[in-house]
């Protein structure tokens, strides 16, 4: 009989992104003995912190507090640049009015208040920020204005951070273990003590005295998401890593862990109708430039009802609730140089045409007499007279048709018209386990598992129907970090034994 191997450690981290980075990070600089367990091999490491552009999203006074964030920035930066300023309470108001006011307010308000000490954290282990020009910022009569309170990214994007991260975790002695499945939750009357494991393809054991949980949700999971979502959700286009498959939470969920937060619910984009799954490069976020129509040639949303980043995580269901599941994204050349990198990348789907007739013979799927004719009401119905900023909430709008464009609505035309087919992309799941203030799962009894923490993406309770972009790596940073520094609290107060 083959013996199963075994380790041992004082913390084991289950997944290797942001959020279990963070936590690693956290525990080992306080002379944690920490081993990480990475499902995916070394080079998808990362789990959904990979496929992001590393946007996050904190609140801050003013240019002082930015000098800490992003020490590179010059006088000359500064003096072109509007960074303006985004409050502890502007960004809480974002996470209430974002979820119905439907999340947690403890643990929203530990998001928001925690959130530039985090980043000052973040910086001090070496992970570099830079503004996010373009995206989040046009030049306008000479200077960049930063709009929708998210002004940084990591170097790098995702990949760049979870490097960093990595990086650091391994000067403090932190061990990762790639092709590590975890699989079972080891524990007993007293609480968790370990983790059982498969190590490319051999069942393992890993003894500790405290688990951290940061495995991420269950978005690459269609039966999961058929089960929790509903009809439909299956044929949405997963984003992000393969590698997200909900085994965390049910690990947790196994020994009476309570499941918490809007299992229904999800982070949802629009993105290239054909682009394979689990690739970068998949959203399509521009389209409060223009309009969205569906097979009918009907425009189902207000693109401009507010900034990209209040919109994006949402709208990638209303496209999947259209017929055939797709929508195409129309812009005229007003606007076309708005557009953000993603567009002009190899793997597009995209049509183009002088005229409007011309493009509605290339709208594959779509009613061309349909197409045609809202056009000619949008077109219609622009307020001309307000000018258009993109900046800032412009209030440039339609007036009198059946679905209202409230920002930013540009007459289409001024040709060659560009369109770009898009469907629905699930980036993460909102439903997952309850935590309180210190990262500790709570079981069906409302009391804490002993030796029990979470962190990312698994983490229900913070976001329901919507999410302020960037606000997702800032969560895993910050309850990442209490997590680990709240599982060595315990294992040394409880003076446990391996």
């Amino acid at each position: 009989m083959t013996e199963i191997k075994k380790y041992e450690a004082d913390i084991v981290v289950v997944g290797a992104g942001n959020a279990a980075m963070c936590a690693a990070i956290a525990a080992g600089e306080n002379g944690a003995s920490v081993i990480v367990l990475e499902k995916a091999p070394e080079a998808e490491k990362g789990g959904n912190s990979t496929y992001t552009h590393g946007s996050i999203r904190f609140a801050y006074d003013g240019n002082e507090d930015l000098k800490q964030i992003m020490p590179d920035l010059t006088a000359e930066d500064f003096a072109i640049t509007d960074f303006g300023s985004y409050t502890e309470e502007e960004f809480f108001h974002d996470m209430c009015r974002m979820t119905d006011y439907r999340t947690d307010p403890e643990l929203a308000s530990l998001l928001t208040g925690k959130s530039l000490d985090t980043m000052k954290w973040l910086v001090s282990h070496k992970v570099r920020f830079v503004p996010i020009y373009g995206r989040q910022a046009f030049k306008v009569d000479g200077k960049f204005k930063f709009w929708g309170g998210m002004i940084a990214e990591s170097v790098g994007g995702g990949p760049g951070l979870v490097d960093s991260l990595h990086k650091e975790a391994a000067r403090l002695g932190v061990q990762v273990l790639f092709d590590a499945m975890a699989t079972e939750l080891i524990h007993d009357d007293g609480g968790v003590r370990g983790v059982i494991f498969k190590h490319k393809g051999k069942t393992t054991e890993v003894h500790a005295k405290a688990v951290i949980l940061a495995s991420g949700g269950f978005h690459a999971n269609p039966e999961m998401r058929t089960r929790y979502l509903g009809p439909k959700w299956d044929l949405a286009h997963a984003r992000g890593s393969r590698y997200n498959t909900g085994q965390g939470i049910q690990m947790a969920l196994n020994i009476g862990a309570i499941a918490n937060g809007n299992w229904s619910g999800c982070h949802s984009v629009g993105g290239d109708r054909y682009l394979p799954e689990f690739t970068e490069g998949f959203q399509k976020l521009s389209y409060p430039f223009g309009i969205m129509v569906n097979a009918e040639g009907k425009r189902f949303v207000d693109e401009g009802a507010d900034f990209r980043n209040y919109t994006y995580a949402k709208y990638g269901k209303l496209i999947l609730e259209q017929p055939g599941q797709f929508a195409w994204q129309i812009f005229d050349q007003k606007v076309s140089g708005l557009l953000r990198e993603e567009y002009r990348g190899k793997q597009v789907t995209k049509v183009k045409a002088s005229t409007l007739e011309e493009l509605a013979e290339k709208l594959e799927g779509v009613d061309k007499e349909g197409f045609l004719r809202t056009v000619k009401e949008y077109n219609e119905a622009v307020t001309k007279a307000i000018p258009f900023n993109p900046n800032e909430k412009d209030g440039r709008c339609t007036e009198g048709i059946a679905v209202k464009k409230s920002n930013w609505a540009n007459t289409l035309d001024e040709g060659p018209f560009e369109a770009y087919a898009v469907t629905c992309g699930i980036t993460f799941t909102f439903g997952g386990l309850k935590i309180n203030s210190n990262g500790e799962v709570q079981d069906v009894l409302y009391q804490s598992i002993p030796g029990l923490y979470a962190a990312g993406e698994l983490v229900g309770g913070l976001f329901y129907f919507n999410y302020p972009g960037g606000a997702g790596l800032m969560a895993g940073s910050v309850f990442g970090k209490i997590a680990g520094e709240n599982a060595l609290r315990f294992i040394q107060q409880a003076n446990i034994n391996v």
